[in-house]
């Protein structure tokens, strides 16, 4: 069965021009994305060319300056951009966010000349992004990475492995950090890095249990060759420039884990409409009328978390809390509204014949990336009481 388009969320929406940018948005999800989801998810299949049209529309670089391609959006409304894609298919709304994340180093760390020569490109000139932090030996613990990258005269020459890299083999550069000094956050420098440099070789994607349209894959940094010109910020930043951007991802991580908790709700909300049972249809049910009320709590309250963080950082103030808060809360709201949507569908909900499935594979993963639940927690009570104790 295909998917339902998914229902118009009444959002708060601070300008007139942001409305303007939702409706396209939808548009576009109409047109270019929702029809095919399913089928697409199911082949593996990644939509490149509907990241050109994201692309073409000034939708991926909604947060950034219009100086270099950038939308001059607020946080508040490039996530809730996000949410409508997510919800459409997971696939897009996170390779957006994984794009905008990819930008993030270059656009808030690198000098006027870097921003000036690359980023209208990055932003607004049909590339796509990827971002290389995580390793096989260090995923959780990200200041171990082992990837070296070593000065050559004004070249860095960088050897190691990365994992889990969204777009890893598709995208056309990566923000990489590598060590370039001793062991430990200090010793680690961030650099942009060509897709199609020299020595770099993906593997295989990933075959994992949702997801399956975007590509997850290791990196191999044979010797790969960048020129100073492309390091971002000084030596031994890269570990800050990471957890800035991280700070912000997992804001976009929680936008789209509503987008998919909505989508599920919806389709629940529409069978348990449509599926009679004794004679009337199961919305008549008060146990299934609480579980939907119950869903429908979840995802505006995860909403309303997001959205609170997205206006402290459009503020300028502190949101590294929020936004851990937000990324946790949102995920697992997602898992628990999925789940839930499948058991609404009952049997037919365990089928490919409907979306819910689907959306309830791809809620785990958002549990897992850019930091698992686990950190998040760590995070928020590191916030509340300090670290812990050696």
């Amino acid at each position: 069965m295909p998917d339902r388009a998914p229902q118009p969320v009444d959002r708060q929406l601070p300008t007139e021009e942001a409305r303007d940018l939702i409706a396209l948005v939808r548009d576009i999800v109409q047109g270019e994305i929702a029809p095919r989801a399913a089928e697409e998810e199911e082949a593996g299949r990644f939509p490149r060319e509907v990241f050109s049209v994201l692309s073409e529309a000034g939708l991926l670089g909604l947060p950034y300056d219009s100086a270099h391609g950038g939308g001059d959006q607020p946080y508040e409304v490039y996530l809730q951009v996000l949410e409508e894609l997510a919800a459409a298919r997971l696939t897009v709304g996170l390779g957006a966010s994984v794009h905008t994340l990819a930008c993030h180093g270059l656009a808030g760390f690198g000098t006027k000349e870097q921003r000036a020569e690359h980023l209208p490109a990055m932003l607004g000139g049909g590339l796509l992004g990827g971002y290389c932090l995580s390793e096989p030996s260090s995923g959780s613990d990200a200041a171990s990475l082992r990837t070296k990258a070593v000065r050559d005269g004004d070249d860095w020459v960088i050897t190691g492995t990365k994992a889990w890299i969204t777009h890893g083999g598709v995208a056309d550069f990566y923000t990489v950090m590598a060590r370039t000094g001793a062991e430990g956050p200090r010793g680690i420098t961030a650099f942009l890095v060509p897709g199609d440099a020299e020595g770099l070789t993906a593997a295989a994607p990933e075959k994992k249990m949702g997801l399956k349209g975007s590509p997850t894959a290791q990196l191999h940094f044979d010797g790969v060759r960048v020129p100073d010109s492309r390091r971002i910020g000084e030596e031994g930043e890269g570990f800050t420039i990471a957890l800035s951007a991280l700070d912000s991802g997992r804001l976009g991580i929680a936008a789209c884990a509503v987008g998919v908790a909505q989508a599920a709700l919806d389709e629940a909300v529409a069978y348990a409409r449509e599926r009679r049972q004794f004679g009337r249809p199961v919305a008549d049910f008060q146990g299934l009328r609480f579980l939907l009320a119950d869903m429908a709590t979840q995802v505006e309250a995860g909403r309303s978390l997001y959205l609170a963080a997205a206006r402290l950082r459009d503020a300028g103030r502190p949101f590294s809390r929020q936004a851990a808060m937000a990324k946790l809360f949102c995920t697992d709201a997602a898992m628990k509204v999925t789940t839930d949507a499948v058991q609404v569908l009952g049997g037919y909900g365990y089928t490919a014949d409907f979306p819910v499935e689907r959306h309830m594979r791809e809620a785990k993963v958002l549990q897992i990336v850019e930091g698992t639940n686990q950190i998040q927690r760590v995070v928020v009570a590191r916030h509340l009481v300090g670290p812990e104790s050696r």
